[in-house]
Order: structure tokens, then sequence, then C-alpha cells
């Protein structure tokens, strides 16, 4: 674009495919607009431009200000991450930062909050209908969170000695004896792109998880009463790494925060676990699979005094119901996580789960809030014996 192409356009005024901004400060406002112009089509931001077309220019601090806020809000706040352009073009009244935003291949696009924009004549709108988010995830071809490439990563956070021994059972085979190098062997696995690891590569077999996605821990507190609000705990941890590894600590936090009463057992035996260990075990492993990894949130186990709540980022997907779970009905959000978790988690992918978590103990709810994007499974503990409501 020439300053010649930049007058003309700014004495178009805004439309669908144009934008005019005098300054971006924020990431997430920043975000939701390249989300609505990748939905829909594309387009370009003119930034150094009032409402009306007025160039109010951008000073050097400020350009060099909106392209650090242009590459977090693009990598961090954009779920998949979107890789638009800037353009500096000389105005006699300033400087304009022309932003050209390409039209999404991976749509639909979301927000860090899971939200999805979309071009609404010059403005934007939230997409709510159904049919209008199916549509465009047809358009686009199908896109999972799991197979979003993780900025920063490499080959080298491959946990080597880890994905070898897995590769060598699974294959019967060494992986040093292979023909193509570990990045192909990565590639063919669905693990990563290029050099760079998918978030499915690098939560299944990179130690660096904590460090390159920061956001998707656990987050494990064990409360004395049953009031989140209490300032004192039991116990508290962040839990991070590998997700099989991911797993056993947080089925570890579990067991080692709730009774195991003996019952009729000798003195020195071990006791049962209050919630049998196959319904905790389900559950976990639903929240670690089956979790909404657009949404940069952690999973949050709570164990209360009269409950255990697992709490997942993301309600159920597309028509998914309470009663079509609670039915063995599934629907595969993560299907490379989902495929590689039959091998490192007790986890069958057939859709059996819940049911079996119900089967081996009836008294637990599951809460879809699809006003805060989030699914809550709540258990009941076993009341102590002798112990009432009102104790």
């Amino acid at each position: 674009m020439t300053t010649q192409d930049l007058i003309q356009r700014l004495s178009l005024g805004e439309d669908s495919r144009h934008q005019f901004k005098a300054d971006v400060t924020n990431a997430d406002a920043l975000a939701a607009e390249l989300v609505a112009f990748s939905n829909s089509g594309g387009g370009q931001m003119l930034i150094g431009v009032g409402d009306h077309g007025q160039v109010v220019g951008l000073s050097p601090e400020a350009i060099h200000r909106i392209n650090q806020l242009l590459s977090n809000a693009s990598s961090q706040n954009v779920r998949p991450a979107v890789n638009p352009l800037t353009e500096n073009l000389a105005h006699p009244a300033g400087t304009v930062m022309v932003l050209t935003i390409p039209n999404g291949c991976s749509r639909p696009y979301m927000d860090r909050h899971g939200t999805i924009w979309v071009k609404s004549g010059a403005d934007k709108r939230k997409a709510t209908s159904g049919e209008e988010i199916r549509r465009m995830i047809q358009e686009a071809d199908v896109f999972h969170a799991d197979a979003t490439l993780v900025n920063g990563s490499s080959i080298a956070d491959i946990d080597l000695e880890y994905f070898s021994r897995f590769f060598e059972k699974l294959h019967g085979e060494k992986i040093e004896d292979q023909l193509v190098p570990l990045s192909k062997i990565l590639e063919h696995k669905n693990l990563a792109q290029g050099t760079a690891l998918n978030y499915a590569g690098v939560l299944l077999f990179s130690k660096r998880a904590p460090y390159l996605l920061p956001a998707f821990i656990v987050k494990a507190v064990a409360f004395y009463g049953a009031d989140i609000a209490e300032n004192r705990y039991i116990d508290s941890k962040d839990i991070s790494g590998e997700m099989a590894d991911v797993f056993q600590q947080c089925m570890s936090f579990l067991l080692g925060n709730l009774r195991a009463p003996q019952g009729d057992k000798g003195f020195n035996s071990v006791g049962d676990p209050e919630i049998p260990r196959e319904a905790l075990e389900e559950l976990m492993v639903n929240a670690l699979v089956h979790r909404n990894y657009f949404l940069s949130a952690p999973i949050r186990l709570f164990i209360f005094s009269d409950r255990v709540e697992i709490i997942s980022p993301g309600h159920l997907p597309n028509h998914l119901t309470l009663e079509n779970v609670k039915g063995g009905n599934s629907n595969f959000r993560n299907p490379i996580l989902a495929s590689y978790a039959l091998r490192l988690l007790p986890y069958r992918g057939v859709g059996s789960g819940i049911l079996r978590a119900l089967q081996a103990y009836p008294d637990i709810e599951f809460v879809d809030d699809r006003e805060g994007n989030l699914f809550k499974v709540i258990v009941k503990r076993p009341a102590l014996p002798g112990v009432g409501a009102d104790d």
C-alpha cells in the first residue's frame, strides 16, 4: 500500500474489511478484532486513524509498543494463533500502521476466553448460532486444539528417553534404528509439524510442558471445611509435567487427602478409599483428555470436607448434553490426546468413562456450565460414622 492508496482508503471510511483505530492498548480487545477478521474473510486495521478517517499518527515509541502487544495478542490471546502482518506508512499528518489479518484457514478462531467473534458490518459481534459455528468448521475443515503448534517449542523439547520407551513398546523397534529423523517420526505421530511441537506433543512427551504451556496445570487444594472461601487448607499443590505423570500426581493427591477406612479389615491392613479408586481415575482421565485446550486456564481439583470437585475449562462440546454423556455418548474434542491416552492412561476411548464412574460410585453430580464455560464434577464424600449433617 502506498501513501496515495492510504489516503484513498481513508476517504472511503470503515467497512467489513477495514477498521480505523487511533491506538490499541489492550491485548484482549486487540485479540477480539483479530479473531473477528480471521473468522470473516480477513481485512485490515489502520492504526493511528480516528473513527472518521482523520490521521492522528503514531510515535516511534507507540509503534514499538503496538508491535509488542500484537505479538503477544496474536500468539497468546487467540486460539489457534494467527500471523498478522504490519506495514508503517508515512502520511502528512503522521505515521499510520497498516495491520493486515489474513482469512483464517483454521476457523473458528476464538479469544482466550473461548468467545468466537465475527465481523458485522464495520463492527464485530459474538457468534452465538450453532449453525453459524458449524458452517465455519465445515468450511475450514475440523481443527482441534491439541493440533495447535506451540510457539517457542522445538524437537529438542521432547523427553527423548520417555518417548523412546513408548515407541519401542508400541512398535517393538528402537527409535535409534529408524531410517528417518526424529522430526519426521514426531510428525507422522501427529505430535509435531516441521520443527515445532503441537499441544499434544508438549503435553504428552515434554518435560518442558510447565514452561511452554504454563496455563495447562492442575491446581489442587484440600480444604478443612466445605467452603472455598476458607483461608486455611490441609494441602495444596500445582501439578504439571507430562500427562501420564500429571495423572499419577492427581491420583496421589486425591488418595492422600481422602479417608481410607479399614472396615472389617485387620489393624495392620490398608483401608479402601472412601470414594472408589476406579471412579476417581475415570473422572480424572476425563478431565485431562477432554478439557477445552483452547482456554488458557487450569483444571481445578478441590477436596472439601463433604465433597470432591473436579472443574475442567470448557462446557460440553457441540450437541452433547449431560444425558448424552451419562448414556455413554462422547465427542473427541482432542483426538490426538485421546489416541495416546489409550496407551498412557487408564482410558478406553469408547465413551464409557462416566458410566463406569457412576457404576463404581453413584453419588456423583455433573454440571455443564455454559455461561461460565466450564464442566464441573461433584463427588459427594460419605459421612463419617456417627456424624450427622448438622454436626
